[in-house]
C-alpha cells in the first residue's frame, strides 16, 4: 500500500478548518488515496507577543510559513495549505504556488460592543465607519488597516492587538478601552460564524454582546490573498501537482497572481501597508491596490487581458512606488 499523502499546517482553529477542507476535497476527488494532516507550529506561533506593525521592527520573512517549507523541502510532508495572504510572493527555490481553491468573501468587518445594559460602551446595529464617536478606538495588528481606518477617519484611535480570532472577540467583549476591532471576513466564515440581519455576530465561543458591520472595498481594499487558500507544493513533484490541480479555481489563481505581482512589485511582504483586489470577468482581469507606503495615500487601477495577469500587478506597482 503507498504511503499515505502528508498535508502539512498549521494548528491554529482557522488554519485547521482550512487544511481540513483540502484533506476533504483531495479525499472527494480521489478516494483511493490516503491523506493524513501533520500539524506545525511555525515562528508566527510562538511569536504571538511580538508586535507586527510596530515602526522599526522587522519581522522574519515567511513568519507563519517557514517550518510547512522546510517540511515539504525535506520530504516530510507533500502539500502545504497556507492563508495565502501569509505566503511570501517569493518562494523558496524548489518550492510553488501550484493551486488555490475558491475564494471567501475578500472583505473585512467591523466588530464592536452592542449597547446593553452595562458600564461598557456600546453601539446600535449596522454601524458604519462614520457612525463612531469622535476618538473612538479600534484595535488592529495590521498596518494597512489601520491606515485604511485613518484615511476614513483621520480621529479615531488606533491601538495593537494580537492573538487568534477568538481571544481578538473576547478582548473587544471584555474591555473598555476597546470599542472595536477588524477581522477578515473570510477567516470568521471558515470558523462558521455568521452576521445574522439584526447585525448580531454568532458562532462557537463568540462572546455574547457583538455587532458586526461588513466594510465595503471603497472603506476598505484587502490585504493580498485575502480569502484565498494556497497550497503549495515542491516544483518537481509531478504526482502531487495532478492531484491539487484538480482542487484549483482558476479565476481566484489569476487574481491572485495579479495582486501577488503588485505586492512583489511594491517590494514588500505580508506586512506591507498595501491592498489590492483582482477581479476576473470573462477573459479580462481588473485589479484595484492602494498604497499607504509614502506621506500620501496613493490608488490604481487597470485592466488587462487574463494572460496577463502578473504583468497588472507589475504596472499598477509601477504606478505607485
Amino acid at each position: 500500500m503507498e504511503r499515505p499523502i502528508i498535508i502539512c499546517t498549521r494548528g491554529s482553529a482557522l488554519a485547521l478548518a482550512q487544511a481540513n477542507f483540502i484533506a476533504a476535497s483531495c479525499r472527494a476527488a480521489f478516494p483511493d488515496l490516503s491523506f493524513e494532516l501533520k500539524i506545525l507550529k511555525t515562528t508566527g506561533d510562538k511569536l504571538q507577543t511580538a508586535s507586527m506593525s510596530k515602526p522599526g521592527t522587522t519581522l522574519p520573512k515567511g513568519l507563519f510559513t517557514k517550518e510547512l517549507e522546510v517540511a515539504l523541502l525535506n520530504g516530510e510532508a507533500d502539500l502545504a495549505v497556507h492563508s495565502l495572504k501569509d505566503l511570501p510572493t517569493d518562494l523558496p527555490a524548489g518550492l510553488m504556488l501550484a493551486a488555490t481553491p475558491k475564494r471567501e468573501d475578500v472583505r473585512d468587518v467591523l466588530i464592536y460592543r452592542a449597547a446593553v445594559q452595562s458600564d461598557l460602551r456600546g453601539f446600535k446595529p449596522d454601524l458604519k465607519l462614520k457612525d463612531f464617536p469622535a476618538g473612538a478606538t479600534i484595535a488592529t495588528s495590521s498596518t494597512r488597516r489601520k491606515m485604511s481606518l485613518l484615511a476614513a477617519r483621520p480621529d479615531l484611535n488606533i491601538v495593537e492587538i494580537r492573538g487568534n480570532v477568538s481571544t481578538r472577540l473576547q478582548k473587544v467583549a471584555e474591555r473598555g478601552e476597546l470599542d472595536a476591532t477588524v477581522l477578515a471576513f473570510a477567516g470568521m466564515r471558515r470558523l462558521h460564524f455568521e452576521i445574522k440581519p439584526d447585525g448580531t455576530l454568532v458562532g462557537d465561543a463568540v462572546p455574547n454582546g457583538l455587532l458586526a458591520t461588513v466594510l465595503g472595498l471603497d472603506v476598505m481594499l484587502p490585504c493580498v490573498g485575502q480569502g484565498a487558500i494556497g497550497i503549495e507544493i515542491r516544483a518537481n513533484d509531478e504526482r502531487i501537482s495532478k492531484i491539487v490541480e484538480r482542487l484549483n479555481h482558476s479565476e481566484t489563481f489569476h487574481a491572485v497572481t495579479a495582486e501577488r505581482a503588485f505586492l512583489r512589485g511594491m517590494g514588500g511582504g505580508c506586512q506591507s501597508p498595501v491592498g489590492a483586489h483582482g477581479e476576473i470577468s470573462g477573459d479580462k482581469i481588473s485589479l484595484k491596490a492602494i498604497s499607504f507606503c509614502g506621506a500620501a495615500v496613493k490608488r490604481a487601477e487597470g485592466k488587462r487581458p487574463i494572460v496577463e495577469a502578473a504583468a497588472l500587478g507589475e504596472q499598477l506597482a509601477a504606478e505607485l512606488k
